[in-house]
């Protein structure tokens, strides 16, 4: 069976059901393969010929005047299973199959992904979906989606692959938006007539671009195999995944969705807890997992220190801390002198530290920069929450941005509470530093613990 690589490494692109009608989707797609900067050859098919976007279209797959690695099929179901003849005879490698109203929708839908699946097997041509957008590549701007944006190409660390069709253009769209969420490698898996998520994490476990791997799934198409891959691909980096379905309700809901078959909530969870990847439930708390690895170094311990102002976000942290079996880190005598330099107050200086009203004195950037270089020199604490009030001036943050990224030994998460104008242009200038905000502590406390337990598994695997 040909490696997706392949695919994904795509030189030269047809898209099949290209229109002359520039607002149809197949000529959108030829219109953002050169926006986007694709640099391989492209070409339409259309039955009756002619260009669109002064790209040529030839009236068949067959008929293009150079290899083709990748077809995209942007045409109904049942026109699909004579393009991906006319796509094997052509010694088309790869095809990402779009349409919806495959098995999903019944019988009718069923008979032709299964006629897909007889002819992809039989011609060893990989096929991509039915029901997705497909394929992106930021490196070589490979997209076979007409959804796509320069900003969704530009090259990032995240590798995902995902069980759905528009949600995932809509996802990636706004991850790209985000100060340093952007993309390595994207792959739609859909209703997975070929290319399943094993397929998917063999392949984002050896690609040297992705840093990180994210998933979202129905279901899974082969439990032996996904349990192995995932095993490998942790090995390699961090696996956050989301699976809905979690419910009867939501079982139902994803039947017709992509076709999927129930799989055990409880089996299910045991194998990523197994494998030592992060489940998770939510895209809110995804993204902000994400921002974790992405940004920060593992924890070699789990011992949190957290800076406030407010002793009411801190007591609510700790608890959290204590729920998620992380430990409240207790401070060196050395590390208290330190910090007794801005803070006169030795109730204050103790974990927590509350750095209100004494900033008033020292200063808000020196108090703060002075305070965290102790708790970062101290090998009694292995991560630090810094939870402040908002500030007018974002710019008070670029010290303290500073310090985290030039020290690289801890994470450092930072919750702001305030003005929402002023928290948003704070928090601006602290991601693009590198350090990930957090709406609320409890959430860099939770990000941390999913931290330390990726790290404490690639710890016991070494030894």
């Amino acid at each position: 069976m040909r490696p997706i690589d392949e695919i994904l490494e795509a030189k030269s692109v047809a898209v099949i059901g290209a229109s002359r009608d520039q607002e149809k989707p197949g000529a959108q797609l030829l219109k953002v393969l050169g926006e986007v900067g694709f640099a391989g050859r492209i070409a339409g098919v259309n039955p009756s010929g002619g260009d669109v976007f002064g790209v040529p279209l030839y009236p068949s797959v067959r008929e293009v005047p150079f290899d083709v690695d990748l077809a995209v099929l942007l045409i109904p179901p049942k026109a699909v299973p004579e393009a991906l003849r006319d796509c094997a005879r052509k010694g088309v490698k790869g095809a990402v199959i779009s349409a919806e109203g495959f098995a999903e929708t019944g019988a009718e839908g069923a008979s032709y992904q299964e006629e897909v699946k007889t002819i992809l097997k039989a011609s060893g041509v990989r096929g991509f979906g039915p029901n997705t957008l497909g394929l992106v590549n930021t490196r070589s701007k490979l997209t076979s989606s007409y959804y796509a944006t320069p900003q969704m190409l530009e090259p990032g660390a995240i590798g995902f692959a995902a069980q759905s069709g528009i949600f995932v253009g809509a996802l990636l769209r706004y991850l790209s938006s985000l100060e340093g969420m952007h993309l390595s490698k994207g792959i739609g898996l859909g209703n997975k007539v070929d290319v399943n998520e094993s397929d998917a994490l063999s392949y984002l476990a050896q690609d040297e671009q992705t840093k990180i791997i994210g998933m979202y799934l129905e279901d899974v198409k082969d439990g032996r195999a996904f349990a192995a891959r995932l095993e490998e691909a942790v090995r390699a980096k961090p696996v956050l995944l989301i699976k809905s379905g979690r419910t009867p309700a939501g079982a139902s809901a994803s039947a017709s969705h992509t076709a999927s078959l129930a799989v055990a909530d409880a089996v299910f969870d045991g194998v990523v807890r197994q494998a030592g990847a992060i489940r998770l439930e939510t895209i809110d708390e995804f993204i902000r997992t994400l921002r974790g690895f992405l940004n920060l170094p593992l924890p070699q311990g789990d011992r949190l220190a957290y800076v406030t102002y407010s002793g009411a976000q801190a007591i609510m942290s700790i608890d959290e801390t204590a729920a998620l079996g992380m430990q409240v880190a207790r401070l060196h005598s050395g590390t208290l002198e330190r910090i007794g330099s801005v803070i006169a107050t030795a109730s204050k200086m103790k974990n927590p530290i509350d750095i209100f009203p004494d900033w008033l004195t020292s200063g808000y950037e020196k108090t703060a920069t002075e305070v965290l270089r102790a708790l970062l020199d101290d090998a009694g604490v292995d991560g630090v929450v810094f939870i402040s009030f908002a500030e007018k001036n974002p710019d008070v943050y670029v010290s303290l941005a500073n310090v985290v990224k030039s020290d690289g030994r801890k994470p450092v998460f930072v919750s702001l509470l305030g003005d929402a104008a002023d928290k948003t242009l704070c928090e601006r200038v602290l991601n693009a530093g590198g350090v990930p905000c957090f709406d609320y502590p409890e959430q860099a406390v939770r990000v941390f613990a999913r931290m330390r337990r990726y790290a404490r598994g690639r710890e016991g695997r070494r030894s």
